[in-house]
């Protein structure tokens, strides 16, 4: 029989909070019951409860998530005190088995709110039919009961303090089993205070989240075919993964001075060990000669605000010439070659990512991404048409910038049939809807530099396909 957890949420980032306590779930093996009610589901609001089988995976959900705060087992929720008071005494098995001889205490706070120590203590008083009779201990108690009180949001105004005090939404209560320990982690991977960071370094709590996503555990291999400064190697190494990067631009990964920058940054973070090796190479001129090597891809692609993705090639064709071949002369500096590169526009990329990612990843492994999209263009089908078979979406989650956002895809591999390794050549691509459908990503750089204006994107449909 399930239990019911109430889930105590920072109010950041919400529409990833449940692809992540479900990717989590996934990670220990076992299944979240959410609220039957869609009103309860919505994350707006800080406060969830959510069905479980045991407390152990109320725990280990509280210790792996970034999102969460608080993770109580829930009692009792209420429009006022006296609805709150009726739930908890009907509720009163559970609570009980610990008033005799337990040492306690209460935790009254809010969401939007400062509640008055006065009232705290009102509010405390209003539990007394409980009866417990153990010792109140402030610094050590064997449980904390837990109150919270949910305010409107009243952001932008300004008021007193404690201006409203008692006009609550709601009001929920619980015993307090675990305080969200993953989100200290935020500020460990502060981008900030690390050793080697660059301009397009991925935030913290984003990387966090994204890692999540990958499943990444002990004994799993993830890769990042746009590795940069080395993001998603902390994250997904500090979780047990062992990480693969590369990059068409070696720089990045390696900085000016030795050892290379990952490397560095990995040791600040005692994770260098998790870095199985970092490669310079054009994803769609990759070295893997096998499949099904990795049990996660994620990355964050380039997508030409700070800095845009390239592949190997010249931007324009050399015109045919009927001169013989010139002799190889030897550079007088000894200086290496560096190949030509020509930009990879962000449709193509994300297409070439799907058609990677079944082909490197195991069944069931997941491809883990960022994709930019414009507010007003988007459509779900943008997404639908870059999957492949054997490929399916598991979550899609925004950021939102306002007249752009960027979308956190994650998306498994469903299918143990063995597939050829991908061209990498739009002439020969098998996505099934990419000729029936323009993305609204396509050309994103150029949308952005000018501000998302309706045809200022050169060509019609059918010209840009």
């Amino acid at each position: 029989m399930l239990t019911q957890y109430l889930f105590v949420f920072a109010q950041v980032h919400d529409e990833f909070r449940i692809p992540e306590l479900q990717s989590v779930a996934e990670i220990y093996g076992f299944d979240i019951k959410l609220p039957d009610n869609p009103e309860d589901r919505k994350t707006a609001r800080p406060f969830m409860v959510l069905g479980l089988e045991s407390e152990e995976h109320a725990k280990l959900l509280a210790r792996r998530c970034v999102l969460i705060k608080y993770v109580c087992e829930f009692y009792a929720r209420g429009r006022t005190y006296e609805e709150l008071h009726q739930q908890n005494r009907i509720r009163a098995p559970q609570w009980q088995k610990y008033a005799d001889d337990t040492s306690f205490k209460f935790l009254v706070t809010a969401f939007n709110h400062t509640i008055p120590q006065w009232r705290q203590r009102d509010v405390v008083e209003s539990f007394a039919y409980m009866d417990f009779q153990g010792k109140i201990d402030m610094k050590n108690p064997e449980i904390t009961l837990a109150c919270f009180e949910e305010y409107r949001d009243k952001h932008g105004t300004t008021r007193p303090k404690d201006e409203g005090d008692g006009e609550f939404e709601e009001v929920w209560f619980g015993r307090l089993i675990e305080t969200g320990s993953a989100r200290p982690l935020v500020k460990k991977f502060d981008v900030k205070k690390r050793a080697y960071y660059g301009n397009t370094s991925m935030e913290a709590e984003m990387s966090l989240l994204m890692a999540n996503q990958t499943l990444a555990a002990p004994g799993k291999l993830v890769y990042d075919p746009f590795a940069g400064t080395g993001s998603m190697a902390y994250t997904t190494a500090h979780f047990g993964a062992l990480f693969f990067g590369s990059d068409i631009d070696g720089r990045q990964m390696r900085g000016k001075v030795k050892p290379p920058g990952i490397i560095r940054a990995a040791a600040q973070y005692g994770v260098a060990n998790g870095i199985m090796d970092l490669l310079t190479f054009d994803v769609t001129q990759n070295p893997w000669r096998c499949g099904e090597l990795f049990d996660a891809i994620v990355t964050d692609p380039p997508y030409g605000v700070r800095a845009g993705a390239k592949r190997l090639g010249r931007k324009n064709a050399r015109p045919p010439t009927e001169e013989a071949p010139r002799v190889h002369v030897p550079r007088p500096d000894d200086q290496p070659y560096i190949p030509p590169t020509r930009p990879y526009e962000l449709s193509e990329l994300a297409r070439d990512l799907v058609l990677l990612a079944r082909y490197m990843l195991r069944p069931r492994g997941r491809l883990v991404f960022f994709l930019p999209t414009v507010t007003e263009e988007y459509k779900e089908v943008d997404i639908e048409a870059m999957l492949c078979g054997g490929m399916e979406v598991v979550a899609n989650s925004l950021q939102d910038f306002g007249s752009w956002g960027r979308r956190l895809i994650t998306i498994r591999k469903t299918t143990d049939k063995k597939f050829p390794p991908p061209t990498f050549d739009p002439a020969h691509a098998v996505t099934e809807n990419v000729g029936s459908h323009v993305p609204a990503h396509k050309d994103f750089r150029e949308k952005y530099f000018q501000g998302f204006k309706k045809g200022d994107i050169g060509g019609s449909d059918s010209e840009q396909q």
